[in-house]
C-alpha cells in the first residue's frame, strides 16, 4: 500500500467517523423531540417512542459497528 492509498483510506475513515457522529446527533434530536411530543400529548399512554428508539437504535449500532470495527490490513 503506497502513501496515496494510505492517505485515501485515512480520509475515508475520518469521513465515516464524522458521518457516524452526525447520525448520533440526529438520532438524539429526533428521538428527544418524539419523547417530548409523547409527554405533552398524553404521558399516561403507552410509551410509543420506544419503537422508534429501538428500531433506529439497531441501525445506529450497526452503523457504529461498521465505522469502528478493526480494519483488516494486509
Amino acid at each position: 500500500m503506497d502513501d496515496t492509498e494510505r492517505r485515501e483510506a485515512a480520509i475515508k475513515r475520518l469521513r465515516d467517523k464524522r458521518d457516524f457522529w452526525t447520525h448520533v446527533v440526529v438520532y438524539l434530536l429526533v428521538n428527544g423531540l418524539l419523547i417530548v411530543v409523547w409527554y405533552v400529548s398524553n404521558p399516561d399512554a403507552h410509551f410509543w417512542p420506544v419503537w422508534v428508539l429501538a428500531g433506529w437504535g439497531i441501525g445506529l449500532v450497526m452503523h457504529a459497528w461498521e465505522t469502528f470495527k478493526p480494519a483488516i490490513t494486509e
